[in-house]
């Protein structure tokens, strides 16, 4: 069966990092003398052989992308295949069972899965499916196929909107694409209910990356005073009010994200602790400076401000000034939380950051933990990129006067 595939060879050398477990293969590591990119087709399943025609795996190719091709399996010589699929969602699955007790998770999380361009969030027996790559795109049907072999869903949602999915050529396409949406998709997260937008929220309807983060804030926030900052539809703050906060103000540029909160709030029986504000979050932050307003903690959990390599540099300003703001709200003393999501952005350089903000307003900080994202964002140990999610609590303190 093998015959049937293109091959792809690498130069000399390139082979190194491969079989030290990494997935993807860059456009300057192929021997193009052997296996011109120009040959292969978006979507493409190949067999990678190294130059001296030792086999490494079989990839599925972006041929116009510096990262062209990205490893399926080390060990196939014939195409990926719906059994293929359904043993990896199947090994995905005991993972998430094994960690969490409610079907409520990120099933599958890309190539950290094995599965390089598809992207699986579980509502219960409602799925929200992410359809990454051509590849992926092309086998869609299947996927569906075998989502609904494994769970007998009641529905299954695309939700192919993505960016990844337009710098492959691919059109947006959001629709359900089996059964029906009940009235409301519910989730529970931390004792708390959320209605999920899962076809006009963002990303999938949820963010299930920080669930351990607010966990671990959970604990702590008995009486305080919050602002939740980038709050969507309240994932940190009508958990901080579920948990005891006296008073929480979220802030999210979205009318509808903003309504949302409220209406989670009134869900959990927390109204009365939490109110919304519409606005870009730097404006609002700065008027709330102006105001005198102060906190016992601040919540600032951006979008990827960094989102290529390229931005790196105004990027971090902009991390800088949402932090000198956040540190600002601070009363003598309090609890920053400062998240990010760009993975151009690494955690010691976080941490650069919240340190130098907190020094331009004169105050002191400790950092007390360092999170990461959850058991369902797993990290592939060979793919820096994939550990992404950081989420650093200060101690934040005035100066003695």
């Amino acid at each position: 069966m093998s015959d049937s595939l293109n091959t792809l060879f690498l130069k000399r050398g390139a082979e190194k990092r491969i079989r030290g477990g990494h997935l993807w293969l860059y456009s300057n590591e192929v021997d193009k003398q052997r296996s011109s990119l120009k040959t292969f087709g978006l979507g493409e399943q190949v067999l990678v052989k190294a130059h001296d025609d030792k086999r490494l795996g079989l990839a599925v190719m972006s041929p116009n992308n510096l990262i062209c091709g990205r490893f399926l399996s080390r060990t196939k010589t014939s195409e990926f295949s719906k059994g293929d699929l359904k043993k990896r969602i199947r090994q995905a699955l005991s993972l998430r069972e094994m960690t969490y007790s409610q079907p409520y998770y990120r099933l599958v999380h890309g190539d950290a899965d094995w599965l390089p361009g598809l992207v699986i969030d579980r509502f219960d027996d409602v799925f929200s499916v992410q359809l990454n790559s051509v590849f992926m795109d092309q086998f869609g049907p299947t996927v569906v196929n075998v989502i609904n072999e494994v769970f007998e869903p009641k529905a299954i949602v695309y939700r192919n909107d993505s960016i990844a999915r337009s710098d492959e050529g691919l059109e947006p396409n959001v629709e359900v694409i089996l059964g029906e949406l009940p009235e409301e998709v519910i989730l529970i997260e931390n004792d708390t209910r959320f209605r999920v937008p899962i076809m006009d929220g963002q990303k999938t309807g949820w963010f299930f990356d920080h669930r351990e983060n607010r966990a671990r804030l959970n604990g702590m926030l008995k009486g305080k005073r919050v602002l939740d900052v980038f709050s969507y539809v309240g994932g940190w703050g009508v958990q901080a009010a579920r948990h005891g906060a006296s008073e929480v103000v979220c802030v999210d540029a979205s009318a509808f994200a903003c309504e949302e909160v409220l209406a989670n709030a009134e869900r959990n029986g927390v109204a009365e602790q939490v109110s919304a504000i519409t606005g870009n979050a730097f404006e609002v932050m700065k008027q709330l400076v102006d105001q005198g307003e102060h906190f016992d903690v601040v919540i600032v959990d951006p979008p990827a401000l960094i989102k290529r390599r390229k931005d790196l540099k105004q990027g971090e300003q902009a991390y800088h000034r949402l932090n000198q703001l956040a540190i600002r709200l601070l009363g003598s003393e309090g609890t920053l939380v400062s998240a990010s999501c760009s993975m151009h952005l690494g955690r010691e350089r976080l941490g650069e950051v919240v340190r130098v903000a907190s020094r331009h307003v004169d105050r002191q900080a400790q950092i007390f933990f360092d999170g990461r994202q959850g058991f369902d964002h797993p990290v592939h140990p060979a793919i820096p990129e994939t550990d992404y999610l950081k989420a650093i609590f200060c101690r934040v303190v005035r100066e003695l006067s």
